[in-house]
């Protein structure tokens, strides 16, 4: 099952990386991008809050919620991203998360920024907003991207809301409780 039984307790029941996670806290909501040739925002003065630079997706075939855990689906989306933008992953300053709270995708997300940043994985703030807003299912991907925008624009970080007990097998940092004041350039959402 991919829902928590937490039902009673919306407002905690979401706790993606923490070792008492029991899965995803449906959610709703919705964000409207406008994207636009760089050099037309430009020329017209729009406020420009952040740029695509790279793009990847790749499907699991495997198991619709069945993940392994080393990562690699995602970590090969994470690569092909990586090159179209042509960065390194020591440009990233910050990763939006999936982050859906169940034990098989925290897993395997941890697997996957460790296979494609290296070391570099242990320097990179890394949250999850489901833990804060639930999981909208088909609107995620644009409320996430507004997120990583508005991160960039204030640079301020968003928490991972309900990390009181950090798994030890997904040892990296995913900002516990409270967001965190600091400049992005470079922003990875897999959400």
């Amino acid at each position: 099952h991919a829902t928590t039984p937490r039902n009673d307790t919306p407002e905690s029941a979401c706790r993606p990386f923490d070792r008492t996670r029991s899965g995803l806290v449906l959610g709703e909501g919705a964000a409207i991008l406008i994207l636009e040739e760089l050099e037309s925002a430009r020329r017209r003065g729009a406020h420009i809050y952040a740029e695509i630079a790279g793009f990847a997706s790749r499907c699991n075939a495997f198991h619709m919620t069945g993940l392994k855990e080393d990562g690699r689906e995602m970590s090969q989306a994470i690569d092909a991203a990586m090159d179209e933008a042509r960065l390194g992953p020591d440009a990233l300053d910050y990763i939006n998360a999936h982050g859906s709270g169940t034990k098989m995708n925290d897993r395997h997300e941890t697997g996957a920024f460790k296979r494609s940043l290296g070391e570099h994985a242990y320097a990179t703030p890394i949250s999850s907003i489901k833990s804060m807003i639930g999981h909208s299912l088909g609107a995620i991907g644009s409320l996430e991207i507004a997120a990583c925008a508005l991160a960039m624009e204030h640079g301020i970080l968003p928490p991972t809301a309900n990390l009181h007990e950090p798994d030890p097998e997904l040892d990296l940092d995913y900002i516990p409780l409270v967001a965190r004041e600091q400049k992005t350039d470079t922003v990875l959402s897999v959400g």
